[in-house]
């Protein structure tokens, strides 16, 4: 039952993530990566600190803290390498597309294929 309630919490608060936060806070995230696997694994593995046989329902109040040290970790450690990743690849290839490409759409101009066909939509 632990397991089914720490999925609802977690589905109810990756939800909000994905529509209220990043609206809120308009950061750029087509595929919600960061709303699921950011915010659903951080309440997931702080859930799991109150739920587990050892943990804070238990008595012990001190996997919590645990469970906390370990998210900050993986944040910090996420945070460290997307910026590593992020510099490497601009200074390689850039970040962006040109003007034009945005503005031709990214199917085509990057993928040669059109996500779909305007003249069937006329």
């Amino acid at each position: 039952m632990s397991g089914l309630l720490i999925g609802l919490v977690a589905g109810v608060v990756c939800f909000w993530a994905c529509t209220t936060l990043k609206a809120k806070l308009g950061y750029d995230d087509s595929l919600d990566v960061f709303g699921i696997h950011g915010v659903g694994g951080t309440v997931g593995a702080i859930l799991t600190g109150v739920f587990a046989a050892e943990g804070l329902l238990g008595g012990n109040a001190g996997q919590i803290v645990n469970q906390l040290g370990a998210v900050a970790v993986t944040w910090i450690f996420a945070i460290v390498m997307t910026l590593i990743i992020a510099k490497v690849t601009d200074a390689v290839i850039g970040l962006r597309v040109s003007q034009e490409d945005e503005m031709a759409g990214l199917d085509l101009s990057q993928h040669g294929e059109s996500g779909y066909n305007l003249e069937e939509a006329m």
